[in-house]
């Protein structure tokens, strides 16, 4: 489906003086020909077509359409779709004309559902007092505006099998008016139905944390991508597998982030323990290097200084006795020897 855009029927306004003349000289000829055919008998014509016209001549104002900024209409005449409103201005076209809209009153967890049957929008109201918002058509607008989408949390299992939560906002907007109404029966919960698609497909790839000998990007080599840690290049990727899926409904996925990101409550308290572990393991494994550095600085310089002569049974007692002062979780309580140093 190829989308036409109307740009020449932008002459609401010259229709709408047109419509209201006209009108006013329906009423003038009914009065004119009332009082002749009262005095004459020649005034039937006349009031004939005057009363013609006050009886049919609502319909051109149903062809009268105000578009705002950032919002298209589609139009169909009798089935067969004739073009869309995109730019701003008042037009008129055919009146049996149709505004068509499947997803006018579908509603997601996301900004920007503008115009639905069930909001108060604003009515516009000539200067003679007639309403301008003919033939239904507000409820029926598309809004060409960036939308965020923000569904659900999903559970999925990553890549090691880890079930984890994860919730993404993805920034859309409509760039074909066409395909987004024909092409797709609605294309909102199209949209939908893609995220959590495409979520899933690239969840499933990444682990939750680093973890070793796991291939991220299809190369065949081992690298350190996981969902915590690249959380930038996981959304773009996101953000790609969206657009490829729903490009055929005239949509443009701008951005996508993630808005939440933890392991499931199911697993949450053995995970955390398992990080916590981990980050023990490795504060003791720098306290140990540190503590055999000070200790191999401290035999050097008693020996460079000849401070003491010590044999290797008294090294090896010096040496426990400072690892454990420093590698020990309390502060130390030394023994003081007063006797002989044998």
């Amino acid at each position: 489906m190829k989308e036409i855009v109307l740009k020449k029927n932008k002459n609401g306004l010259l229709m709408l003086a047109l419509w209201v003349l006209l009108y006013g000289a329906a009423i003038a000829a009914c009065i004119l020909g009332g009082i002749s055919l009262e005095q004459d008998g020649k005034g039937l014509i006349l009031l004939i077509a005057g009363g013609l016209w006050l009886g049919i001549g609502w319909i051109p104002f149903l062809g009268l359409k105000v578009v705002r900024p950032q919002e298209a209409l589609v139009l169909t005449l009798f089935g067969n779709y004739i073009g869309s409103l995109k730019e701003q201005g008042f037009y008129q076209v055919n009146p049996f004309c149709v505004a068509v809209n499947p997803a006018a009153e579908t509603k997601l967890s996301q900004s920007g559902d503008v115009d639905t049957p069930k909001s108060k929008s604003p009515v516009v109201v000539s200067s003679e007092g007639i309403n301008l918002n003919f033939g239904k058509s507000e409820g029926k607008k598309i809004s060409l505006k960036a939308m965020t989408l923000s569904n659900t949390r999903q559970k999925i299992n990553d890549c090691l099998g880890n079930p984890v939560e994860i919730g993404i906002a993805v920034i859309w907007r409509v760039v074909d008016t066409a395909k987004a109404v024909f092409e797709v029966d609605n294309y909102k919960e199209y949209l939908s139905l893609q995220c959590d698609s495409a979520l899933r497909n690239i969840v499933r790839i990444y682990p939750y944390d680093v973890a070793p000998g796991v291939d991220t990007t299809g190369d065949g080599k081992a690298d350190e991508g996981s969902l915590r840690g690249s959380s930038e290049v996981v959304a773009e990727r996101i953000r790609q597998e969206i657009q490829d899926k729903v490009a055929q409904a005239g949509l443009e996925i701008l951005e996508a982030r993630i808005t939440y990101l933890a392991y499931a409550p199911e697993i949450a308290a053995v995970m955390l323990q398992r990080q916590q572990a981990s980050a023990i393991i490795d504060a003791r494994k720098m306290i140990v290097d540190g503590a055999v550095g000070m200790v191999e600085m401290a035999l050097e310089r008693l020996s460079e200084n000849h401070t003491v002569e010590l044999d290797e049974e008294r090294k090896a007692a010096m040496v426990s006795n400072l690892l454990v002062v420093l590698c020990g979780n309390r502060d130390a309580q030394p023994v003081v020897n007063s006797g002989s140093l044998y």
